[in-house]
């Protein structure tokens, strides 16, 4: 297939001396920039922390932040090194300007189907224009056997550590951006040691723990004053360890209300199909990683601790603590491990905030250098994100400052999605179920939808104002602009299958400006879900489908689709042509709610 590239940068494409392919170096080009001007931002800030420790303000840190800066300016020397070489390299291949190499890449563009004319405009951008050829069977094709994913070889297994909740805790508004159960062996021996004191029967009669939360509290509290509740807690360890009956018991217990209140949360948000597993799934398996550690000769003793360095890397893994105990750098390496090559996944995704990016620069190299992995065959992929924030751009907390709990702020959502459907009148046209879909599909949608459409690497501030308004890029304009598209032919009283069969026989029409705009955006689903499975920034969908509904919205006041009798309001003639065009954009929205977690509905 040949893909036709828009050039934003006229510089980005030149062309090979020895084939005269044309080959792509906008990606690079652009790379290097973003970490010029990422660098350059640092650098900047490192000034002004450098210039307040000088004035007496600010932290002693002076050396090492000296010395951060210095590492930066090293870097953008080499940057600016690499540009220059790519720029030369243009040159020497007889272009003088970038007209030149827009030139160069027209007489080498070959004959095919896909391209009607190709025009130099300005200092060398290039604009290219489709066949309406090429694009119609696409669109008709989207309406007949709705979307279909584009090529990406064979299907791959793939595991994806997300959610993370703690045991005997709730969830929390950060859990929105996981969204593994885990806790370490002393907090939960703590667990039980309060579950003894408070409910001695608990291995006969279930206790009334209506409050793990709490009881969480409770029991941090004792142990953290109570110095003979804590031993006791250190004790129940080593009896955890050897797996005895009736501290297992109390530890299923736990571990059961937990799960039981965490699914409840799974449930509202639509998340199925989940395989929680705790610390406790992988000790034997992080007993067989440190015997492998040990035989390969990579451990080394520091002060009672074994710890492993890795190539390249100043800071080592601690494997085992000096009082015999693993860390979280023990339990990874042995969950990786198990996904690699118990699982034979091909495609691990870590899902965790961006704070752990510097433990994942640990153990995915401990993974290669263990010969676990081949990055030509298996991926490993570090998904961070950033912080949820209130709208006074601090941590989102309540008003006491405590962690907003995950269940609180969806039951706001159902709230106030509500009040915004009764403003709008729907109590009064929808039925009770309906009401009652609309209200969960705009409470859940919006909440979803506003943590996704901001670039993951990022902090956002959470508003439900801004994110309950029916304007701007919103889940609630997007459901809306959904319930519009799928109203049209109900209004036509056109089925979608009528709308199917005509598309096998009627073409469909992209002789209006705004036809073959609305159709040329359509096309493009394919080419976005592709950039967001290489970079799982979900936000990329999301301008997208923005800007499908604003395309449409452009389409729709124009070119009409169905015609009224202004004084009847009969239905007097009906474009199929056009209602096509409705029924792909209504499809290609669907599977953009879809994949990203919304659940429109029919009526709103």
């Amino acid at each position: 297939m040949f893909y036709a590239t828009i050039v934003t940068n006229p510089l980005a494409l030149t062309l090979s001396s020895s084939s005269k392919a044309i080959v792509n170096m906008e990606p690079k080009l652009h790379e290097i920039s973003e970490k010029m001007a990422k660098q350059e931002e640092e650098i900047s800030f490192l000034k002004k922390e450098i210039a307040k420790i000088q004035d007496g303000h600010g932290d002693e840190r002076s050396e090492g932040t000296s010395a951060e800066l210095e590492k930066l300016k090293q870097q953008n020397q080499k940057l600016l090194y690499r540009i220059k070489h790519l720029k030369r390299l243009l040159k020497g291949k007889g272009f003088n300007s970038p007209r030149d190499v827009a030139q160069a890449i027209l007489s080498n563009i070959p004959q095919n189907d896909i391209i009607e004319k190709v025009e130099i405009a300005g200092p060398g951008f290039i604009n290219i224009h489709l066949k309406k050829s090429f694009v119609r069977p696409l669109i008709s094709r989207l309406v007949k056997e709705g979307v279909v994913p584009p090529p990406v070889g064979r299907k791959k297994k793939v595991c994806i550590d997300m959610s993370s909740p703690n045991i005997a805790k709730e969830m929390h508004v950060g859990h929105l951006r996981l969204i593994t159960l885990e806790i370490g062996e002393l907090s939960l021996c703590m667990l039980i040691a309060h579950l003894e004191d408070r409910f001695p029967n608990y291995t006969t009669e279930v206790p009334p723990l209506q409050d793990l939360q709490m009881f969480y509290k409770e029991s941090k509290k004792r142990f953290d004053e109570d110095e003979a509740f804590k031993k006791r807690a250190y004790s129940l360890v080593v009896r955890l360890q050897a797996k005895d009956p009736v501290i297992i018991q109390a530890w299923k217990l736990i571990c059961d209300i937990s799960k039981s209140e965490f699914n409840k949360i799974y449930k509202r948000l639509d998340i199925s199909n989940l395989i929680p597993r705790g610390e406790s799934f992988y000790q034997e398996r992080m007993e067989a990683v440190v015997r492998e550690l040990e035989d390969k000769g990579l451990l080394e003793l520091d002060e009672g601790r074994k710890i492993m360095f890795i190539p390249g890397q100043k800071v080592p893994l601690t494997v085992v603590k000096s009082d015999g105990g693993f860390t979280y750098d023990t339990s990874d390496l042995a969950t990786i491990k198990q996904r690699l090559l118990e699982e034979k996944s091909d495609w691990l995704i870590y899902v965790v905030d961006s704070g752990q990016s510097s433990h994942f620069d640990l153990i995915i190299p401990a993974a290669l250098a263990m010969g676990w992995y081949e990055p030509s065959v298996t991926k490993i992929q570090f998904v961070g994100f950033g912080v949820v924030l209130g709208e006074d751009k601090k941590k989102f907390k309540t008003r006491s400052g405590d962690t907003v709990k995950l269940c609180d702020l969806l039951d706001e959502g159902l709230r106030r999605s509500l009040e915004t459907l009764k403003a709008k009148g729907r109590d009064k046209v929808l039925s009770p179920e309906e009401l009652e879909a609309a209200q969960n599909s705009v409470a859940y949608g919006c909440i979803k939808y506003a943590d996704l459409s901001h670039n993951r690497n990022n902090d956002y501030v959470f508003s439900f104002d801004k994110m309950l308004d029916d304007k701007g890029n919103t889940a609630v304009y997007l459901l809306y602009a959904y319930t519009r598209i799928r109203s049209i032919a109900r209004t036509a009283k056109v089925s979608s299958e009528k709308i199917r069969d005509a598309a096998k026989e009627t073409p469909v029409p992209l002789d209006h400006a705004k036809e073959w705009k609305l159709s040329k955006v359509l096309v493009r689903f394919p080419e976005v879900i592709l950039r967001t499975m290489d970079d799982l920034c979900m936000h990329t969908l999301c301008d997208y489908l923005y800007e499908v509904a604003n395309t449409f919205t452009e389409f729709y006041e124009v070119c009409y689709c169905v015609e009224k009798d202004k004084q009847t309001g009969e239905v007097v003639s009906v474009d199929m042509g056009r209602l096509m065009l409705c029924e792909a954009t209504a499809n290609v929205m669907a599977e953009c709610f879809d994949i990203l977690g919304l659940q429109p509905v029919q009526k709103m």
